[in-house]
């Protein structure tokens, strides 16, 4: 796959941190909002007992030692020069008076804690921590709970709300909404055919010595037996079987993929199932066109004068580094000496049986990828040059599974799995398109979008029906003879896919609800 990938114990234990951002303010709707633990104390969160669609952070305290509590460390800092202070809602089971401390931590001055105590028998009340009182300043990235010290009696409480003043902000957020669809292959040829050659080319030239990188085990093949299009669906099948080529014998067959398309910036969905077994290594990434890989696509065209990773690598998804269910996306560049440092992981769920959504969004200015809609990993170095940022040249796809090497062992019972695709997709905006989808992608605005309750539509041409689908690919609704508006102030926020026909022309829009 890539030319060299270290990946440490430690690095595989850490990925997770880096999925979901621990800002302030905390109300336990994130699933980074979680306390860790220490001198037998408990968290956990639970429904409120005052609103059971409210989740809040339960607190524990056994009577092993007098002082225990949990803490939480920040990614984003609380600023004690911005605001000093700090509040929390409470909230106790029993009618006892009790002591909640708030200590700051990992800062740039001395730890400092402010303590208050109130009665809150089965009901919320907010605590207010004043920082100023002990002449608090600077900045800290862990906060600390305590409850009750130097007492003996165990017991549980709930906590809600914990506001520091600052606004939470996504910093998975993406900068730029790339709505018209510029290129796709849907795979929806009946029957079962070969792979569009008009958008893929087989890559199967091994390397030189005779073996893919990483320590993998397969061939490449050009066979239908590896790649196929059936039932709507782009098939690279991974098989156990002796296959000689290029005069070496391996085990193991599968289909690499290259993209006849590279572009520069935009946003790239792939709707897939991933293979089952150990040792199956599924990706979909892109490389720099201009990279000078033998037996690439874009190095057959007169390409090719950048080695890896100089060129640049965009990992999108890959499944097989982790646990079952555990992807990762990741970027290589000249400054990780194209190792995997710049990465994120998390475990979603049922990746061989579920379709999932794995999207990246690439802007001039950060690179953030997404599952299923949602960002949880963004690229945004604050030095962007050839070393951080071989990413202002186009890039092409790649999809492949391989076997073995770091994936680890494969499976002595394999025989064989599926990659399964439903669609390939790559949107950019009309300024920044390398070519149009179709001339009626050009000939039609949509527009507010983002929009929040009605859809406007212009076309130069006559639109004769419109569908409407979720990020899902869910149908949503369907107009026949469509007016020139639609009024979605029913759905719920989100990404859509809206289909615009002009008698057999289609294009396609994204469309973000707010």
């Amino acid at each position: 796959m890539k030319k060299i990938i270290i990946i440490s114990i430690l690095s595989l234990i850490m990925l997770n941190k880096f999925a979901f951002s621990q800002q302030m303010p905390l109300d336990f709707s994130d699933i980074s909002d979680v306390f860790s633990n220490w001198g037998g104390s408990a968290f956990t969160k639970v429904p409120s007992p005052t609103d059971a669609n409210n989740t809040v952070g339960q607190l524990g305290r056994d009577n092993s030692v007098s002082e225990q509590g949990n803490y939480i460390d920040l990614d984003r800092s609380i600023d004690l020069d911005f605001n000093d202070k700090i509040t929390l809602m409470f909230y106790a089971y029993d009618a006892n008076s009790h002591t909640v401390t708030v200590k700051l931590e990992n800062g740039t001055n001395a730890n400092i804690e402010v303590a208050a105590t109130t009665i809150a028998q089965n009901t919320w009340k907010e605590l207010t921590f004043d920082f100023s009182t002990i002449g608090g300043n600077g900045i800290y990235n862990r906060l600390t709970i305590r409850i009750d010290d130097g007492s003996s009696v165990a017991g549980n409480f709930l906590i809600d709300d914990i506001d520091d003043g600052s606004v939470h902000v996504d910093l998975n957020a993406i900068d730029v909404e790339y709505t018209d669809l510029v290129w796709s292959d849907e795979f929806d040829t009946p029957g079962k055919t070969a792979i569009n050659s008009a958008n893929w080319f087989h890559q199967t030239k091994l390397p030189a010595g005779g073996n893919w990188f990483n320590g993998e085990e397969q061939h490449y093949t050009n066979r239908i037996e590896n790649s196929f299009v059936e039932n709507d669906n782009l098939n690279i099948v991974a098989i156990k079987e002796s296959f000689t080529d290029q005069g070496v014998t391996k085990q193991y067959t599968s289909a690499r993929l290259n993209s006849k398309f590279a572009f520069t910036y935009g946003r790239v969905d792939v709707r897939a199932k991933l293979p089952e077994g150990n040792g199956t290594w599924p990706a979909i990434w892109t490389l720099g066109k201009n990279i000078n890989e033998s037996g690439a696509y874009w190095q057959t065209q007169g390409f090719g004068n950048t080695s890896w990773p100089a060129c640049g690598e965009i990992d999108i998804m890959e499944h097989g580094l982790g646990p079952v269910n555990h992807t990762s996306s990741a970027l290589h560049t000249p400054s990780s000496f194209g190792n995997t440092v710049n990465t994120a992981s998390q475990v979603i769920s049922d990746v061989a049986n579920n379709y999932h959504i794995y999207s990246v969004n690439w802007s001039p200015n950060q690179i953030t990828f997404l599952v299923d809609g949602v960002g949880f990993y963004t690229y945004n170095p604050t030095v962007k040059d050839a070393n951080t940022w071989p990413f202002d040249l186009e890039q092409y796809l790649i999809l492949n599974i391989a076997m073995g090497g770091i994936a680890g062992a494969i499976s002595p019972s394999f025989t064989q799995s599926p990659m399964v695709i439903d669609y390939v997709r790559v949107y950019q905006n009309n300024s920044l398109s390398v070519k149009d989808y179709s001339q009626l992608n050009a000939s039609i605005q949509v527009y507010p979008n983002p929009v929040k309750d009605i859809i406007y539509l212009k076309a130069d041409v006559p639109i004769t029906k419109l569908k409407l689908y979720d990020i899902s690919g869910k149908h949503i609704l369907t107009q026949i003879k469509p007016k020139e508006s639609i009024n979605v102030s029913d759905l719920n926020p989100g990404v859509y896919i809206l289909e615009i026909y002009s008698n057999q022309e289609k294009s396609q829009k994204r469309v973000i609800i707010n």
